[in-house]
């Protein structure tokens, strides 16, 4: 299994999410995130991965874990965990990085026809400040057929 971590930004009534400018999932928005580096854990990769990709520190009385995620895929490609994180509060100014360039978008107004597929059914969970476990399985053309959500009090 591959795990990965991702961490979305909540100020007010916005959230910061990124485009990504190369890679994989490059032309989709997302949060910032990816995998765990030999020797990290899963909380220090998070804080440095949104430092890479945005400008931006937190530290780990920031970030709240609120989800996980398991993706599955018929391709025999190796299973994913995204661990999810909620940050309120960082130091630094956000940047535009080589990997992705950030962008504050109204919670009213996030972009799901530019993110991965499944964004769209776990976003409005996350953005309830419920806690969730989330499983998607995906079809080799990467169409979701099958999910479970499961929220946490």
């Amino acid at each position: 299994m591959k795990i990965f971590t991702l961490v979305l930004v909540l100020k007010e009534s916005g959230i910061l999410l990124g485009l990504k400018k190369r890679g994989f999932g490059e032309g989709k928005w997302n949060g910032f995130g990816g995998k765990i580096e030999s020797g990290e854990s899963v909380i220090q990769a998070a804080i440095r991965e949104l430092h890479e990709e945005s400008g931006i520190m937190a530290q780990e009385s920031n970030l709240t874990k609120c989800g996980i995620i398991n993706m599955d895929f018929p391709t025999g490609e190796i299973p994913f965990k995204i661990h999810v994180f909620r940050c309120s509060e960082y130091k630094g100014e956000i940047l535009e990085t080589e990997e992705m360039k950030p962008q504050w978008f109204d919670v009213q107004h996030i972009p799901y026809d530019l993110m991965w597929s499944e964004a769209r059914i776990w976003f409005p969970v996350f953005l309830s400040g419920t806690s969730f476990h989330a499983s998607f399985s995906f079809n080799a053309l990467g169409d979701i057929i099958k999910h479970t959500i499961t929220q946490k009090p």
